[in-house]
């Protein structure tokens, strides 16, 4: 129950914050700029405010504060979360308020992502006794020593670009976070890890309050800002809870938005042919004549059927 009010609270607070805020960035004039090789039902969208990942970072940060005992675990996830969403910020203020059109340099975003990341490795073995142990379907709990460190590097950077490219239509990324965050709610539960849950639970309802403006036709877009931080988020959430694995299905559209890039360059460099009539994979099937509304329930659809496997996988190797 405790879990509900928490989520409930959330995402009320999202809602009733967005009309605050959304008519404050159209007055700046923080509007969205949409590239010109894309679908071009999506020039319409030109000027829609964003940063907007503002408007749920505020209510799952105070919530969690008000609601969470201090603990080390919630202090991370906020680190993390504020992080990343502070490096997203400052990539969407250089774009959008200074009309600079390459952003934060990408050695800048990368060196520090990459830093944070170390530090949430570091705190999370040296100072929680997280060890360095990952759980792998079938095989348990494996002992990763050393190489824990660039692999927790590769979960939280790898995580967070993913959510970033997944940001393409409106709603998707929102969506498929919710449904992540509601799927470590559950892992969390099982492994009794109250922080964790606690977390999970207001991210989830930060995102579902979000989505009352973010869903087709959005009136705001979250921008790096949001998409940074809710990467970082679930990320942490995964490695707190020993779970890093399990992102392969509680976000598999992640995965595969990340994978149909990845395979699309590949393929270009080495036979000079797409395999996709656009990357990452929501705009193929645009580019397919889908509806945008499709796509985005068809792509929750599939991640809740993945994060149900998941979890469903979880409690039987438990």
């Amino acid at each position: 129950m405790v879990y509900l009010i928490t989520f409930a609270v959330t995402a009320i607070s999202t809602v009733i914050l967005a009309p605050l805020i959304i008519p404050v960035l159209r007055s700046l004039k923080v509007g969205q700029t949409i590239r010109s090789d894309g679908p071009k039902r999506h020039f319409g969208k030109a000027g829609t405010p964003t940063m907007g990942g503002l408007i749920f970072l505020l209510p799952v940060i105070i919530v969690t504060l008000f609601i969470s005992s201090p603990s080390l675990d919630t202090a991370l996830l906020l680190l993390m979360t504020l992080g990343f969403g502070l490096i997203g910020f400052t990539d969407d203020y250089i774009k959008v308020v200074l009309r600079r059109s390459l952003g934060l340099k990408a050695r800048w975003k990368l060196a520090g992502q990459v830093l944070l990341s170390l530090i949430l490795a570091f705190i999370a073995v040296v100072f929680l006794d997280r060890g360095t142990e990952v759980w792998i379907p079938f095989l348990g709990y494996v002992f990763f020593g050393w190489l824990y460190l660039p692999f927790v590097i590769i979960v939280v950077v790898g995580t967070t670009n993913a959510v970033n490219l997944t940001d393409g239509l409106d709603g998707l990324a929102t969506g498929i976070t919710a449904v992540a965050a509601l799927g470590f709610l559950m892992i969390s539960i099982m492994l009794d890890n109250q922080e964790l849950a606690m977390f999970a639970a207001t991210l989830a309802g930060g995102c579902m309050g979000f989505l009352v403006f973010n869903f087709n036709p959005a009136k705001v877009f979250m921008g790096d800002t949001g998409s940074l931080a809710l990467g970082a988020a679930i990320a942490t959430l995964a490695v707190l809870s020993k779970t890093e694995v399990l992102l392969v299905f509680i976000g598999i559209i992640f995965v595969i938005e990340t994978l149909s890039v990845i395979i699309q360059v590949i393929a270009f460099q080495t036979i000079g042919k797409r395999l996709f009539l656009m990357s990452p994979l929501h705009h193929h099937f645009e580019l397919k004549g889908w509806g945008e509304r499709k796509i985005v329930l068809v792509f929750y659809l599939v991640s809740i059927v993945f994060a149900f496997a998941g979890i469903a996988l979880f409690k039987y190797m438990m």
